[in-house]
């Protein structure tokens, strides 16, 4: 327990991170998100507060490498 306590007080974690009831990286880790999909959360969660425009063009470039990736590993079928 002690050990939790310690990790808490030492935490890197921005406002713009912690609105809610959730923290983001907490969300991310929770529903097992991989680097990719993190980043695509991440910057649209701190947009409004960070960097603006900025980070959702980061987190558009994220998607776009995430369906990327989908694209590859998924064959298309017509309707989707």
């Amino acid at each position: 327990m002690e050990g939790n306590t310690l990790m808490n007080k030492n935490k890197i974690s921005p406002d713009y991170y912690q609105k809610g009831k959730i923290e983001v990286t907490d969300f991310i880790t929770d529903q097992n998100m991989t680097f990719v999909e993190g980043n695509v959360v991440k910057y649209v969660c701190r947009y409004k507060d960070k960097s603006g425009i900025q980070d959702l063009r980061k987190a558009r470039w994220y998607l776009d490498k995430l369906i990327e990736i989908q694209m590859d590993t998924k064959p298309f079928k017509e309707g989707e």
